[in-house]
């Protein structure tokens, strides 16, 4: 089944009835201007007005639109017709070429095209003699080609540029998303290792305290689930089931309920709040929250000693974490996924994060500005 034939843009269509109007109308005092040339009779006319008609479709099929026009114009001039605003014609259907084409397939039709163009300067009697001859029927095709390539070549710049940009925006929430299902699943994964451990260990010695652990399991995959549920939630752009169990809105609030996971995970915390408790805005205590929480998820998956301190400090204009553990190994460290994470939520909020081991311990400190 063939394409239905689609009508060009309003646009076109008026520019192509204006040249037309404007051939039909010139034609009769062009024509008493000079004595030399052919006059204007049906034929030029139909010419004129196919010519100007065909550039209707240019932005559809530039390179047929080119083919008509030029053939349309070099039958009117090697007839000997006079110059008019026929040659209008020629130089829209040569910027729409080079404005639509790719460079070197409009180069080679737009220079066919000016090769044929150039063929009048052989039978009409109104052309300039020798080379002089060449200006005028070159300039109605370079200078329109110019222009169009110059308009292409724009026109793909900001297409890339807005490509790019889309691209990095894409790779930013990617980021966003591992980030947050990491620190999520980190967490819990963490807790439920440890605990594991704990069963397998005990599970002929101690049957009641496999129990226990395998209870913390439980809740710690419960706990693990409904968070991962409303950060999907808050992540998705239709959002989640309404009906979903989700977890409150991870932020300092709930630094409790995350001390209670870790020491269910089965390290001890000692929380320290400094300053006046107050709301912050979502952005910042998200990233103080989260903060913590890959913090003492550090403690759990990698400290030999079960203990670890956190110190919160409310200060004007800032909020201060640190989250200290004993560090027996002294070395250095390699950073991860997750402290690198920490330092670019940090850094996203113009605040800082160091992760350093010094006097025996390992500790993250970090400040975030508040914006108040």
């Amino acid at each position: 089944m063939m394409e239905p034939m689609r009508r060009p843009p309003p646009a076109d269509a008026v520019l192509a009835a204006v040249l037309v109007l404007a051939g039909l109308v010139t034609a009769p005092w062009v024509d008493k201007a000079r004595t030399v040339d052919r006059p204007v009779d049906a034929i030029a006319v139909a010419l004129i007005v196919l010519a100007g008609a065909a550039t209707a479709l240019r932005r559809r099929w530039p390179v047929p639109t080119l083919i008509v026009v030029t053939a349309a114009t070099t039958t009117y001039l090697t007839s000997g017709y006079p110059y008019g605003p026929i040659l209008a014609a020629v130089a829209l259907a040569v910027y729409s070429v080079a404005r639509h084409t790719p460079l070197l397939r409009a180069s080679l039709w737009c220079a066919g095209a000016l090769a044929v163009l150039l063929l009048h300067l052989f039978t009409n009697p109104a052309a300039l003699a020798g080379a002089a001859g060449l200006l005028p029927g070159s300039a109605w095709v370079a200078i329109p080609f110019t222009i169009g390539v110059a308009r292409r070549l724009v026109a793909e710049a900001g297409a890339r540029e807005r490509a790019e940009s889309e691209r990095r925006l894409v790779d930013a929430e990617r980021l966003r998303l591992a980030q947050e299902v990491h620190d999520v699943v980190g967490h819990g994964l963490a807790a439920i290792q440890m605990q594991a451990d704990i069963a397998l260990h005990l599970r002929e010695s101690s049957p009641g305290q496999a129990h226990v652990a395998l209870e913390a399991i439980s809740r710690a995959s419960s706990d693990a689930l409904a968070e991962l549920r409303t950060t999907l939630a808050a992540i998705s752009p239709d959002g989640a089931d309404p009906g979903a169990d989700r977890a409150p809105a991870p932020g300092l609030a709930r630094v409790d309920d995350l001390r209670r996971r870790v020491e269910d995970a089965g390290v001890q915390v000692e929380v320290a709040v400094r300053g006046r408790p107050r709301a912050l805005p979502a952005a910042v205590d998200l990233a103080a929250y989260r903060i913590l929480q890959e913090s003492l998820t550090n403690v759990v998956k990698h400290s030999p000693h079960p203990r670890a301190t956190v110190e919160i400090s409310y200060r004007t204009g800032e909020v201060g974490l640190a989250v200290a553990n004993q560090d027996l190994s002294g070395g250095a460290h390699t950073e991860g996924f997750g402290i690198a994470g920490m330092r670019r939520r940090a850094a996203h909020l113009g605040g800082d994060l160091t992760a350093r081991s010094a006097d025996g311990r390992f500790e993250v400190r970090a400040t975030i500005p508040t914006g108040e």
